[in-house]
Parts: structure tokens; C-alpha cells; sequence
């Protein structure tokens, strides 16, 4: 079954959106490790209540969720179809 085209599609659907979005968090993490490093001054800036550093923290919350929530909607509507179908055939 792991070298059927459904189970080789089934791995590229996977992979088109993890890995950019694996990439872009990673980036998106690095920057805010790189900002807090770098320009701590810049960071400790007063913006609406809070610095910008602890808005820049719940911003990483914010974008994992949202990546996650993404993730779910992608994977019901092309990889959770297409698993069943290979589930299918080996159940047969």
C-alpha cells in the first residue's frame, strides 16, 4: 500500500501544507527570538496597555491556533477523504 499512487497522493497532500506552514512558523518564531534579542529596547515600548514584546508573545499564541484551526479544515476536506479511501481498500 505505501508505494500505491492513492498513498503517495495521500503524502503529497500532507506535505503541501505542513511544510510551508512549518516553514513560515518557524521564520515567524525565529523573527520574534531575533526581535527580543536584538531590540529589547524596542520591545519594552508601552502599546495600548502592554509592551510590544508581550504583544508580540501572544501573537505567537494567536498564530498557532489559528495554524491549527487551519489545519483541521484542510485536513477534513483532502486528507481525512482520501485516508478513508485507502482505509477502505485494505480493509477489502
Amino acid at each position: 500500500m505505501q508505494r500505491s499512487p492513492e498513498f503517495r497522493d495521500l503524502k503529497k497532500t500532507y506535505r503541501q501544507f505542513t511544510f510551508p506552514m512549518s516553514v513560515a512558523f518557524f521564520i515567524w518564531y525565529v523573527l520574534y527570538v531575533l526581535v527580543a534579542t536584538y531590540a529589547s529596547e524596542w520591545m519594552a515600548t508601552p502599546m495600548w496597555g502592554m509592551n510590544i514584546g508581550i504583544w508580540f508573545g501572544l501573537a505567537q499564541f494567536l498564530t498557532t491556533f489559528l495554524i491549527t484551526a487551519l489545519y483541521v479544515v484542510y485536513a477534513n476536506r483532502n486528507i481525512g477523504p482520501k485516508a478513508a479511501a485507502i482505509r477502505e481498500a485494505m480493509e477489502d
